[in-house]
Order: C-alpha cells, then structure tokens, then sequence
C-alpha cells in the first residue's frame, strides 16, 4: 500500500523546466472529489439556504461561515459549492471558493477550478475569472488538453474571445501534448470570429498537416453573433 501510494503521488505531480505542476492522477476522476456525484444533505441543505439568506449582510454572514460553514464535512461543503455553481450564485461561490482552498484537505486540482472557471464564464465574470487563473497559476495546476477546450470554447460562447484567446495560448505554451478534438471543439466556437478562426485554423494545420478543417458557408461569417437558439451541431469544424 504504501508504495501504491507514493506512486499515486508522483504521477500526481511533474516538473516542467523548473515548475512543479500538479496532474496526473491527482486529477483523474477515480481520485478526484471534484468528479463525485454531489448530493445535498439536510446539514448543507440548510446551510445553503442561511447562506443565501445572509449574503446581502456582510457581517452576519461572516459569524455564520465562522459559526457554521466552517463545521461542514468535506463532503458537504464540496455539495453546496457544485450547488451554488449550478445556480450561478456568483458572490456565494467565490465565497466557498476562498473557504475551501483554506481548508486542511484541500489540494489543488484541475476540476476544481474548471468548474470555477466555466461558471464564471457563462456569467460573463471577467475579474473573478482572472482572479481564480491566477490562483491556478499560482498552485500549478495544468489543465489537460481538453479541458483547456471546453474552458476556452465556454468562454467564447458568451462573447469573451479576449479572454479565450488569452487561454488559447496558454492552451499553445502546456507541455501536454496537443491534441486534434479540443482545437476543433475551440474552432466551433470561433464561427462568429473569423479573424480569429483563421489564426487558431493556421495553428492546427501547422500541428495537424495531414487532417482537413471543413469550414462553414461563407454567410456564417457576416454576422458576428449567431441568432439566438442557432443550432450549429451540423457544422463541422
């Protein structure tokens, strides 16, 4: 067993020119609380509800995270953040968010701040995205390859294609290998930027020369919004 362990907690981390990433096997779904199926108990049902109650008095609320918050077990705590998420609760969850990474068995992981980042960006939350990126950056956790993709595509989806261009090339500099299905998932997304189509298209030929991009009908590209409700699941991109 404990070699197993200390196994499990090398492949956990890696070290790329100098700077210790964490991945691996500290992220894989098997280990990762992150990727459990989060079911609110009647504690962290309740505590929820207070939290919600309490948000607009900054300092009740603090006395009850303190009092109450605090006391949660991992498991509920972890509940009410995926719950919070869900419900878009912005300041609650950077709230949990700052809780969390206190607490005494937290450890950094990629799932953790992708759904951080994915709720942020659907909400179009730019400093409290930036924010939590840099505390990734910080911790050194390395998001996978497709992981970057779903990020930069949710992004661009709710029109910050500054920011996801910004990860894109974050997404170019990762020592993890590059892989053919998130650049296509991230040109799907890029339909309404042509410009910026064309520049991620010109990357994925450099890496991919053998593969074809099939591109949309030109008058995708007049508008650079697509009507609300579009499907574009037909689209290969």
């Amino acid at each position: 067993m404990l070699r197993l362990a200390l196994r499990l907690r090398r492949a956990a981390t890696r070290t790329v020119d100098g700077v210790r990433f964490v991945s691996g096997s500290a992220s894989s779904p098997s280990l990762s609380i992150w990727r459990r199926k989060k079911e609110m108990g009647k504690e962290s049902l309740i505590v929820a509800k207070e939290l919600k109650r309490l948000q607009s008095d900054p300092v009740r609320l603090d006395r009850f995270i303190r009092s109450s918050v605090s006391r949660l077990l991992k498991s509920d705590l972890v509940a009410v953040l995926a719950e919070f998420q869900r419900q878009n609760q912005i300041f609650l969850s950077m709230k949990l968010y700052d809780i969390v990474r206190k607490e005494i068995w937290y450890r950094p992981d990629m799932f953790f701040y992708r759904d951080m980042l994915m709720m942020l960006a659907r909400n179009r939350r730019v400093e409290e995205a930036k924010r939590v990126w840099d505390d990734l950056k910080l911790e050194g956790v390395l998001f996978d390859q497709h992981t970057f993709g779903d990020i930069i595509r949710a992004f661009l989806d709710s029109g910050l294609s500054s920011e996801a261009m910004d990860i894109y090339e974050e997404m170019r500099q990762s020592p993890e290998p590059p892989l053919s299905l998130p650049f296509r998932v991230i040109l799907k997304g890029l339909i309404p930027y042509p410009e910026l189509r064309e520049k991620v298209k010109d990357d994925f030929l450099e890496i991919f020369p053998d593969m074809i991009i099939y591109d949309p009908p030109e008058d995708l590209f007049e508008d650079h919004e697509q009507p609300e409700g579009r499907d574009d699941r037909n689209i290969i991109a």
